[in-house]
């Protein structure tokens, strides 16, 4: 795929440059994948040498390439920096002027991160990027990725040469000599005890590097081992036009079944759902399963046939090769799961609690573990299973903000409430092969650990660096099987949000402000008189969050909550001048209000929970409570902003029954139920007792008023942004015309998005594609580095 993708790139530059134009910005970014191949995008810097029209035969004019005005030599002027500064070349770093052989070197930049899955050139500031580019030469390819064919580690090289003229000096013998490379021109550096077992057959693609992991395993069973031969690494993309899901998805992405040959992972075709994606490491054989929209956190049966897994709060299970989805629990915030042989089926049902149990065929939940209030435990997570099917791994630790003895993995037992400690990190572990496999920092691990006895053995030994690693959830993304095959994901520890303004049809405004670590993925609430928002931010160091307001119109952002508890939403009051914020400090929760100029500050509610703000009318607040026993209760209740005291129900049923918002006159609350049988959209008179409508027909979360009073919006299960026409008469509400306005996928969140006041736009938030693009790493005979037999 990078040699096709590279090919396509260089043709496409090739084009601009006979055509007399510098793109002068070519990075990821401006690089478009679709069904008919790669596209340049965004000659919104370019440059015309001096031709005017169509060059050298290559049919491409100018006007073809950019309505961006152009001017005549010299291309830049002196001392003046255009571009993006990880790709620009260093005499574009100098303020020279730029011609063909910039673009070469922008386009050697991108060749070595489609490759690598890493950046040619980092720095932790602007300075030190500047000085890696001006001063240092990139890791060679062929390091960071051992099966990349040694032609294409010397064809990037040419690329990025410092002196212009020691580069390659046209697109043309750029694309050329990938062309040779894809054609077998290289064999590909695979690490020898493989390379002798395979056929010279090397492409950069899914069956060829699951084949190199298959001979590395043979090899390795029937072989002595080298301890100086590195794990074999080979990087797999998702299909065209898919993306994994966000790392922010609180259970892991991805799963590998214990006998290492089938991969599980949660992705979305385009702007649709998240679904449930099975791949067999033998054959190119990437398929969703249907039935799965929303899934998260899979895991494999002990057979390898059958997945559980998270969607819509419910546990639920599917055979690998298809067929009916089956439901076993609900009502769940998860944490992840791991399934015996047995059929007994652990998981962490919430953010905070015990590990629970449950057959594979369900039936009621009961609790496996017991926390322990004195160490400071809230939660308990990650359960995974050892070889025995009765002893299982899990993470002790405080949820939030407050105090608590360090992170630690205990071993359990099932029917007793017998544990083992067996080490202090903040990490979900795995076990195979004889070692726990974990991140400390950002990288895995592995640490050799007796099953008998329960106890590590030597010092932890590092397999690959830059492991995503979520540190407010201790989730790494990796899994690993019963005989040792290894995958996780690298890059970005998590996936940033860009605040967006999309119209009515779904197309771009512009951001506002730059990315940020917006917690849950972004929940954009919209200040009463549009000028501002709230949102939670991240705050990794002391694995909490704070509540900022962002300006609209500048992108400025100010922190509203300046003290070290855990503030995970916030959502405005009526008055404009005062936001309800979720507040955990030391195990002690409830709903602080805090007024924006920092005047004010005080506690409306008390409580052990944490406390979800949602909206508010007049003087009546509307909240879910999340129990730190563990059950999320998806219930809708009331308490008054001016007075406290005790929360009055509003929705209150064996259902889930939460995302609640006023009507602007503060007449009926539109809200998420359950009640059906799935999510579905419910408008309510209030207070109650009153009417009840059913808004949604076939699914619907995340409701929004227009702030006329005669438009409702909701997104329904396939991911469309959908506007209903409402109408208030004499007799109660009238629902009106159904439209679906467009298709868009956002962050995870309570919301993804919120409506302007005049309801011709929409605050959304996006993940990063950056962040979603970096390939799963596969890795075997990791063994090797730990010294195991």
């Amino acid at each position: 795929d990078a040699l096709r993708i590279g090919t396509e790139i260089a043709d496409a530059l090739d084009r601009a440059h006979r055509a007399g134009v510098v793109h002068r910005d070519l990075k990821p970014g401006n690089v478009m994948l679709t069904r008919s191949g790669a596209k340049l995008m965004d000659f919104g810097l370019a440059r015309a040498t001096g031709m005017t029209g169509a060059a050298n035969g290559s049919g491409v004019t100018l006007a073809a390439l950019t309505q961006s005005p152009t001017v005549a030599q010299p291309l830049t002027a002196e001392g003046t920096i255009v571009g993006t500064f990880q790709y620009m070349s260093p005499e574009q770093l100098e303020g020279k002027e730029a011609d063909e052989r910039s673009d070469i070197w922008a386009l050697g930049c991108v060749l070595y991160e489609m490759s690598t899955g890493r950046r040619a050139f980092e720095g932790k500031s602007q300075a030190s990027l500047i000085t890696s580019i001006m001063g240092s030469e990139p890791v060679p390819i062929s390091q960071v990725s051992p099966m990349t064919p040694p032609a294409l580690d010397r064809l990037v090289g040419a690329c990025l040469a410092k002196d212009a003229a020691d580069r390659i000096q046209s697109a043309h013998d750029v694309k050329l000599q990938i062309t040779w490379i894809a054609e077998g021109g290289s064999q590909a550096g695979v690490p020898k005890p493989v390379a002798h077992k395979r056929k010279n057959r090397e492409r950069l693609a899914w069956g060829i590097a699951a084949a190199a992991i298959v001979a590395a395993l043979a090899f390795v069973a029937t072989r002595p081992r080298p301890v100086a031969t590195p794990p074999v690494h080979a990087f797999l993309q998702p299909p065209p036009g898919v993306l994994f899901s966000s790392s922010t998805d609180r259970p892991l992405p991805l799963a590998i079944s214990p006998d290492g040959s089938t991969i599980a992972f949660c992705a979305r075709d385009g702007e649709g759902p998240d679904v449930l994606w099975v791949r067999s490491l033998g054959a190119e054989d990437a398929r969703p399963l249907p039935g799965t929209q929303a899934a998260q956190g899979p895991f494999f049966s002990p057979d390898g046939r059958s997945l559980g897994f998270f969607a819509d709060r419910k546990l639920r299970r599917i055979d690998v090769a298809g067929g009916p989805v089956v439901d076993l629990a609900d009502k769940l915030d998860p944490r992840g799961g791991t399934w015996n042989e047995d059929g007994v089926i652990l998981l962490t049902a919430n953010s905070s609690g015990p590990v629970s149990m449950v057959t594979a065929d369900g039936g009621p939940m009961t609790v496996a573990t017991a926390l322990d209030s004195a160490r400071g435990e809230n939660t308990h997570r990650y359960p995974h299973f050892l070889p025995d099917g009765r002893h299982f791994l899990y993470l002790a630790r405080r949820s939030g903000a407050g105090k608590g003895e360090s992170p630690t993995i205990f071993v359990g037992e099932l029917g007793t409430s017998e544990r083992t400690p067996v080490l202090e990190v903040a990490s979900n572990v795995m076990y195979a092969s004889g070692h726990l496999v974990y991140v400390r920092g950002t990288v895995l691990v592995a640490q050799r650990f007796d099953p008998s006895t329960l106890e590590v053995e030597g010092p932890a030994v590092p397999l690959i660096d830059n492991v995503r690693m979520d540190e407010r959830f201790s989730r790494g993304v990796f899994a690993v099987s019963a005989n040792g095959v290894l995958v996780c994901m690298t890059g970005n520890n998590q996936t940033r949000t860009q605040l967006r303004w999309l119209d009515r049809a779904g197309r771009p405004l512009g951001d506002v402000g730059e990315p940020a670590d917006y917690t849950y993925g972004g929940t954009p609430n919209i200040s009463p008189d549009g000028r501002s928002a709230v949102l939670a931010i991240a705050n990794r160091d002391r694995g909490t969050s704070d509540v900022w307001i962002v300006d609209l119109a500048s992108g400025r952002r100010r922190k509203l909550t300046v003290d070290t508890a855990d503030h995970p939403h916030g959502s405005w009051l009526p008055d404009g001048k005062s936001v309800a914020v979720t507040t955990n400090d030391s195990g002690n929760g409830g709903l602080d209000v805090l007024s924006i100029d920092g005047t004010r500050s005080r506690r409306v509610l008390v409580t052990p929970d944490f406390t979800w703000p949602m909206t508010a009318s007049g003087d009546v607040l509307l909240y879910s409570p999340e129990s730190q026993a563990g059950a999320f209760t998806s219930d809708i209740l009331s308490i008054s902003i001016s007075r406290g005291g005790e929360p009055q129900p509003f929705a209150l049923s064996e259902a889930d029954e939460f995302l609640a918002q006023f009507s602007p006159d503060g007449r009926f609350v539109a809200y998420t139920s359950t009640e059906s049988g799935r999510f579905e959209v419910i408008v309510a008179a209030y207070p109650q007792p009153g009417g009840r409508w059913q808004v949604s027909q076939s699914g619907g979360v995340e409701p929004r008023w227009n702030r006329n009073g005669r438009e409702l919006f909701y997104m329904d299960n396939d991911n469309y942004l959908v506007s209903v026409e409402v109408e208030v008469t004499a007799t109660g509400f009238q629902i009106g015309a159904t439209q679906r306005l467009f298709q868009f996928h956002g962050s995870s969140g309570f919301w993804r998005y919120d409506v302007a006041p005049d309801g011709s736009r929409f605050l959304v938030t996006v993940p990063l594609e950056e962040d979603l693009v970096a390939p799963v790493t596969i890795i075997t005979d990791w063994t090797r580095k730990t010294g195991a037999r």
